[in-house]
């Protein structure tokens, strides 16, 4: 199994930033650094095809809450240890519950710069974003201190509620060997190697999913426009 050389990690790290940067949607951008990704690594690019079509052949997240459906509740600590509770959040506005793979990951290192970069839209709208991820409170502060993100992002320990959702999955061996460079075990609090699909839901204050996005390719997301959209559909449905 090709392993990520020091060299390849500094031209991924570089290939990052500069799709940060670039011009373009949140998908182009994402588009734009997997294609980087599979001319330096490309034994990963072709593990995560791979990975895809297992799941997208396993129905992968469709049964995930859909539209019309009551959100599940859920009750997770924060970065700073505070339990929040869903309830407790569509009580003041509606709410996008957005599930990211950890702050290792660039592509959601890109998603949530580009949710923040409209976060002023969100906030005049009365909305607001709720961040959850399978990693331990050392490093969900990491994520929110490094993103700047002015939302919670909160602690699904070993992907509890992702399950419940019918979002978390298992990585494989071969993904597991080719991303044996990161430390998801210190991450996790465990070596389960279990993963959240990257997914949105829009919740109203009423509970009800108004609008969500599961893709089993973590390499594509909710574009943003379609996030506010939602949202301030949601936010007009009193």
């Amino acid at each position: 199994m090709t392993s990520l050389s020091t060299a390849d990690a500094e031209r991924l790290k570089l290939a990052f930033q500069r799709c940060r940067d670039m011009e373009g949607t949140l998908n182009e951008q994402l588009r734009a650094y997997a294609n980087a990704g599979r001319e330096i690594f490309p034994a990963y690019g072709e593990a995560v095809d791979r990975l895809v079509a297992r799941l997208a052949g396993n129905g992968g997240g469709e049964n995930a809450p859909r539209p019309g459906e009551m959100m599940p509740p859920f009750m997770l600590p924060d970065e700073n240890g505070h339990l929040v509770t869903l309830p407790s959040l569509t009580s003041r506005s509606p709410v996008a519950v957005m599930f990211f793979r950890g702050h290792w990951c660039p592509y959601c290192r890109l998603n949530v710069r580009a949710v923040i970069q409209a976060q002023d839209d969100i906030k005049a709208m009365g909305a607001q974003i709720v961040a959850i991820m399978p990693e331990t409170q050392e490093f969900t502060e990491k994520f929110k201190a490094e993103s700047g993100a002015p939302f919670p992002v909160l602690t699904d320990l070993d992907n509890g509620y992702a399950l419940s959702l019918n979002l978390a999955i298992w990585l494989g061996a071969e993904i597991q060997s080719l991303l044996s460079y990161q430390d998801m075990a210190r991450f996790h609090g465990n070596d389960g190697w279990m993963l959240p699909i990257p997914a949105v839901f829009v919740v109203g204050r009423d509970g009800i999913v108004k609008a969500r996005f599961v893709d089993p390719d973590f390499r594509k997301r909710m574009e943003v426009d379609d996030l506010l959209a939602a949202l301030e559909s949601a936010s007009a449905d009193r």
